[in-house]
């Protein structure tokens, strides 16, 4: 969760970086809509978190309202602090995720994703995970770090460090996690 202007500029370049960007610039808000969508998310949270003066709610509003339309041009419903830094969304489309759903660092999503609750419960996902194509991850399960999950796969059950599931519902098709499948996504410290 972003908290001062140091998160804010940590999470934004994370999120660059897992785009094969090496800095923020103005033109992305007509070339990379996705980047300027995610560099409108991270703003926002900034604002509504950190910044609870007059300046700051209209800020909000107003970043929100940015946000929310082009997210709906992309097809994303995705809220405020729900992803931690270096979230890689691969392409518009449908991507739905929950308002109760926490995501970690590093992770890459592709379009058609639902991260939904079920009977009340939302999905904690770990750090580095890789969500493929109209994978579906629901209720309350918990998905470790370095996961991949395969492109079509419903995710019901908890799923452990470093595997590949996919199917539905989903199993685990291979030790060798999201490391295997995407290792250039893959921030590591």
């Amino acid at each position: 969760m972003i908290q001062s202007q140091t998160d804010l500029a940590d999470y934004i370049a994370a999120d660059l970086q897992m785009h094969g960007l090496d800095g923020w610039r103005p033109q992305y808000r007509l070339t990379r809509r996705i980047v300027f969508f995610q560099w409108l998310l991270r703003r926002c949270e900034y604002w509504e978190n950190c910044r609870r003066d007059p300046v700051g709610r209209i800020a909000s509003v107003i970043l929100r309202f940015r946000m929310h339309r082009l997210g709906e041009r992309l097809g994303f419903t995705i809220p405020r602090n729900a992803f931690g830094p270096g979230l890689s969304i691969a392409h518009p489309g449908t991507i739905v995720v929950n308002l109760d759903v926490r995501v970690g660092a590093s992770c890459r999503i592709h379009q058609g994703v639902t991260l939904g609750s079920l009977r009340g419960r939302s999905p904690t996902i770990g750090d580095r995970v890789m969500i493929g194509a109209n994978a579906c991850v629901l209720g309350g399960v918990t998905v470790g770090d370095d996961v991949a999950i395969g492109a079509g796969a419903v995710v019901l059950h908890d799923v452990q460090d470093g595997v590949t599931v996919a199917g539905v519902p989903a199993r685990q098709v291979s030790p060798r996690g999201s490391g295997a499948v995407h290792p250039w996504a893959v921030l590591r410290p």
